[in-house]
């Protein structure tokens, strides 16, 4: 059942957290963890803490200008959908003048944030801000727009990664790459739960795209994501702890393929696929900091 929220029903300040999406902080956690791969790897396991703040704080603000800019685009799309009818913007609770106005604030805060890192690491942060303004024009005229999404989340690696090492090594291209594929996966999943929606909208995914070989995509992205994050911890020499993360992290994209492989399932297993996928990408994390300990 989804929660009705009305424009007398919370506070602005309230409704205005739920448009940054602050009320799911699963979708804020996902962008932020291929920028701490990247920190602890490209540091060697003892990332400054004072850029660690400034990553957190860059993909919290990025994140939400994402969101609302999603949003104003989809505004007249959104009330359609089951899953998104309640919105704020869709839902009329908030006015297009206040969304635009968050998200300039939201961009902003991103700006702001990004002056404190080295000049290529800013420069990858401006060449981000067309992806996340255009992905939900994608899902227009792109048959595949989950790309551009993954893309943009990709991003999040060259900058948190240059953000240290002040360059990009091929290291560097193998978490990018990793981080490309892994969010094509699980936002495939994600993007099965709208398919008939999207389908009588008129509105691509790659769920759509892939059609009946959408589950075995989703497979291929995830076992791409496990070769490459092989082949990223032969490279830096990660430790014992680094491959057992990495087997956990198999054995649960595996366990998420067998639970797709049903033709017919209801909306929440895929919303909990996503969800799941946090809890792995923290797990590969902490793989990663503790497979530089000697």
């Amino acid at each position: 059942m989804v929660t009705q929220h009305s424009p007398n029903s919370e506070s602005t300040w309230l409704t205005i957290l739920r448009l940054l999406r602050w009320d799911k902080p699963a979708g804020r956690l996902i962008l932020m963890i291929p920028a701490l791969w990247a920190i602890v790897l490209a540091a060697r396991g003892t990332p400054p803490l004072p850029l660690i703040g400034i990553i957190v704080l860059g993909t919290l603000a990025t994140s939400a200008a994402g969101c609302v800019i999603n949003d104003l685009w989809d505004r007249d799309i959104d009330p359609k959908v089951q899953r998104t009818r309640t919105r704020p913007l869709a839902s009329r609770a908030l006015s297009i003048k206040t969304g635009m106005v968050v998200a300039a604030i939201a961009l902003l805060c991103a700006w702001g944030i990004s002056l404190y890192l080295n000049p290529l690491s800013f420069w990858l942060s401006v060449a981000a801000v067309p992806f996340i303004m255009l992905y939900p024009l994608a899902k227009r005229v792109f048959p595949v727009p989950q790309l551009v999404l993954s893309l943009a989340w990709g991003f999040a690696v060259l900058i948190s990664w240059t953000a240290v090492t002040a360059q990009l090594e091929s290291p560097t291209w193998l978490l990018w790459g990793a981080t490309v594929l892994w969010t094509l996966g699980f936002d495939t999943v994600y993007a099965m739960a709208d398919r008939e929606d999207d389908r009588r909208l008129s509105v691509n995914s790659s769920a759509l795209f892939f059609g009946s070989h959408a589950v075995t995509a989703v497979g291929a992205f995830f076992a791409g994501t496990a070769v490459l994050l092989a082949i990223e911890g032969a490279a830096m020499q990660l430790g014992v702890a680094y491959w057992v993360a990495l087997g956990i992290a198999i054995l649960g994209w595996g366990w998420h393929y067998q639970q797709l492989r049903p033709d017919y399932l209801p909306g929440s297993v895929y919303g909990r696929i996503f969800r799941q996928n946090v809890w792995i990408g923290f797990i590969l994390l902490l793989g990663m900091i503790l497979g530089f300990w000697r």
